[in-house]
């Protein structure tokens, strides 16, 4: 395939960021479909949220996977991620219990963790100097992913019940398949260097970019409330407070499409802004609309939701371009830092305002979350310049 003149293999990019749409429309549906699986199940808000974490439990071994991910290894890892992640969540809608349905969710995140490991440094690679572009690249199919996961798995419920998800199987079979004819005989390893011999050990490389985790970790610390109330727990919110399920799905739908604009374009503007003046103004400008969502009712949501989503999605291709410039051969393994911090910190938040909004209600959680939301403003000017001498920006 073609590269243009800043190496930017577009056609690469465009096979990689419709794999990851396929692979993620499977792991959006839980949020859409919660509703009706509190109805079947009987369980409590903490116990939905307990969900995502063990969805997420396979994160903890993301430093191990990045390491194997160094390695010829790493293409048979992207290509089979997507058919296991179909496998695992087409079968949701047919758990009969709660324990059955963690487990289903549990080999997810093992298929998932497979696939968020390896591919940024794919497209680290297909990205040339347009690192913040191929990731925007990256990203945008896994935003929209969430933008039709909700309006997939409500078409099916509305066609075949809760029990017909299994019918949505065979599509991350295909996307297999794809990945399969296009890189079964490519190679992924970096390309050798002196450097990479002598950059020592993994303990080392850690330190050495402590700095840029704390930007990355931090940053999604004081996002994740946010980001967990109006994704996670958004159709449960609107549906509690007199929605329909189709206007809580759509709300849903809307702010993952725009989030899906965030992404596509937010790496690229900083590729131009800065990463560092890019997060600035998505720390400052999140919260004040997530306040303003609070304070609007009715369809008045709607026009909110589309700047919101755009913000709220922004910073994932913003900070995972700053992960993978970062001046080590080792980009995996530093991927898979920053996917663990992701774990640590965004998985525990779901049970925490889960079991906060079983006693304090919507409204005053969601308000809480979104004042702690500004610390943001704080990571990135403590970390600003720090970052950039890592990144050789």
């Amino acid at each position: 395939m073609a590269k243009e003149r800043d190496g930017f293999q577009k056609g690469k990019m465009l096979i990689m960021g419709g794999a990851h749409f396929v692979h993620d429309v499977y792991t959006s549906f839980l949020a859409p479909a919660l509703p009706l699986i509190i109805e079947k199940l009987g369980i409590s808000y903490g116990m939905t949220g307990l969900l995502a974490v063990i969805q997420r439990i396979p994160s903890l071994f993301n430093p191990l996977i990045g390491i194997i991910a160094e390695r010829p290894v790493m293409r048979h890892m992207v290509i089979f991620s997507p058919a296991l992640t179909a496998l695992f969540m087409s079968l949701i809608g047919l758990a009969p219990g709660y324990i059955f349905l963690s487990v289903l969710l549990f080999f997810s995140g093992i298929s998932s963790t497979f696939w968020h490991i390896p591919t940024p440094v794919m497209v680290r690679t297909f990205a040339g100097t347009r690192v913040g572009k191929g990731m925007s690249y990256y990203m945008v199919g896994g935003e929209l992913a969430r933008t039709a996961g909700p309006m997939v798995i409500l078409g099916v419920i509305s066609w075949w019940g809760l029990e017909g998800t299994w019918k949505m199987m065979p599509f991350g079979f295909v996307a297999s398949l794809i990945l399969y004819l296009n890189f079964r005989n490519a190679n992924f390893e970096h390309i050798s260097s002196p450097r990479r011999h002598l950059e020592g050990s993994y303990w080392k490389i850690f330190l050495r970019f402590s700095a840029a985790f704390m930007l990355t970790g931090g940053f999604t610390f004081f996002q994740a409330g946010m980001k967990s109330a109006l994704t996670y727990y958004l159709p449960t919110f609107l549906t509690s407070s007199g929605s329909s399920l189709h206007v809580a799905e759509l709300a849903l739908t809307v702010i993952q499409l725009s989030g899906a604009a965030g992404a596509l374009f937010a790496g690229t503007i900083s590729d131009h802004l800065g990463r560092n003046r890019t997060l600035l103004v998505i720390s400052l400008v999140t919260p004040l609309l997530t306040l303003l969502f609070l304070s609007v009712k009715g369809l008045w949501i709607f026009p909110v939701l589309l700047p919101l989503g755009f913000f709220l999605f922004a910073p994932t291709s913003v900070l995972l371009a700053t992960v993978q410039e970062l001046r080590t051969e080792k980009k995996a393994f530093v991927n898979s830092i920053y996917m663990t911090l992701n774990f640590f910190i965004s998985v525990m938040v779901y049970p925490v305002v889960g079991t906060i909004i079983d006693h304090a209600g919507f409204i005053p959680t969601f308000r809480a979350i979104t004042l702690v939301g500004f610390g943001a403003i704080a990571v990135v000017l403590l970390t600003w310049g720090k970052v950039d001498r890592l990144t050789g920006k």
